[in-house]
């Protein structure tokens, strides 16, 4: 795996091993419909998700409501892989993280059919945890 770091001190690699860490947590908790594990993952401190058909979520409460009205059976018939592609820290204790969002049958084999997403997640250091604070999770059109 190939990741495109940009702005990182000598003393992030802690930081990036987190990063890519808690993307691996954002796909275990999304293909295994887990909805409290996915929360955990965000920050309390007023995150907004966007869906990817556009939809504005804004606040832990509503992001959660929606996770946990959807989440659960949105997986019965293909998930997805998530792989960590650039990693750009604007602060210290602040990154815009892009990911490769690939559609996969429940085998793990490419969905060639599905549009893959590209999410971009800008995720905060909190009490020594990254977070999401936001996220657009963009699906990639194809003609």
């Amino acid at each position: 795996m190939s990741i495109e770091i940009f702005g990182a001190s000598a003393d992030q690699q802690a930081d990036i091993d987190a990063i890519v860490a808690l993307v691996a947590a954002v796909q275990h908790a999304q293909q295994n419909e887990l909805p409290d594990a996915f929360m955990e993952l965000f920050s309390k401190q007023d995150p907004v998700w966007t869906t990817a058909h556009g939809m504005r979520l804004s606040g832990w409460e509503t992001i959660s409501a929606f996770t946990h009205k959807v989440l659960p059976g949105a997986m019965k018939d293909s998930t997805a892989s998530y792989e960590v592609v650039r990693i750009l820290f604007i602060r210290p204790d602040v990154a815009a993280v892009n990911v490769h969002q690939r559609p996969i049958d429940l085998d793990g084999r490419p969905l060639p059919d599905v549009p893959e997403g590209r999410p971009l997640y800008v995720l905060a250091k909190q009490d020594g945890a990254w977070k999401i604070a936001a996220a657009q999770n963009t699906q990639v059109k194809t003609d």
